[in-house]
């Protein structure tokens, strides 16, 4: 039996099964972010060089892309394309000693730690809409003509299949006509002057 005393304790590896540790929290973020199939319980290639990206890891002097790639394919396995948060935090220990040269092992992976809990992926790149004349013109819907003004109601939000399809109008007037259910308020008008 192993004694347990010398054991270092580290604050990142007590979490209870119902609350997770910042950096297990930050690692599932990442692992989720752009796969909708993802459990956050595996981490692939981009989204490992994503955190480290977004979380200030690659500096480019000491820990570059390069490195980043290097490690992830050092720590996971041969046929296997993602790695576990135990293999996360292995490939960290890997980096940080790359990244804080001047400092111990220990104190290396908490300011690795420290770079990555509490955040999430960015969205840097994004593309953004963009308000120019030109497609506001062809964007607004009170513009439109023919049959695709019929598409759109007065506000400029769409009818969805009303705007589609030709729906049949069972009402008995022709298409078109200005005075449409005016009919029983007429004949009611005239039978009221007749008695």
């Amino acid at each position: 039996m192993a004694d347990k005393s010398l054991k270092p304790t580290n604050s990142h590896e007590g979490a209870g099964a119902g609350e997770l540790s910042a950096l297990e929290e930050a690692f599932r973020k990442f692992a989720v972010h752009g796969d909708t199939r993802a459990t956050g319980k595996e981490m692939h290639g981009k989204n490992w060089s994503k955190l480290c990206k977004d979380c200030n890891i690659i500096d480019g002097k000491n820990v570059t892309t390069t490195d980043v790639d290097i490690v992830f394919s050092k720590i996971k396995g041969k046929s296997v394309r993602t790695i576990t948060f135990e293999q996360f935090k292995e490939a960290l220990q890997e980096l940080s000693k790359k990244r804080f040269k001047g400092k111990s092992d220990e104190e290396a992976l908490q300011e690795m730690y420290k770079l990555i809990e509490g955040k999430g992926p960015g969205l840097t790149g994004v593309t953004k809409t963009v308000a120019s004349p030109t497609v506001s013109r062809l964007t607004d819907t009170s513009k439109f003509t023919g049959s695709h003004k019929e598409r759109f109601d007065a506000s400029g939000k769409g009818k969805g299949r009303a705007g589609r399809e030709d729906l049949v109008d069972n009402s008995g007037y022709v298409s078109g006509y200005k005075h449409a259910g005016t009919y029983d308020h007429k004949v009611q008008g005239n039978n009221s002057k007749g008695d």
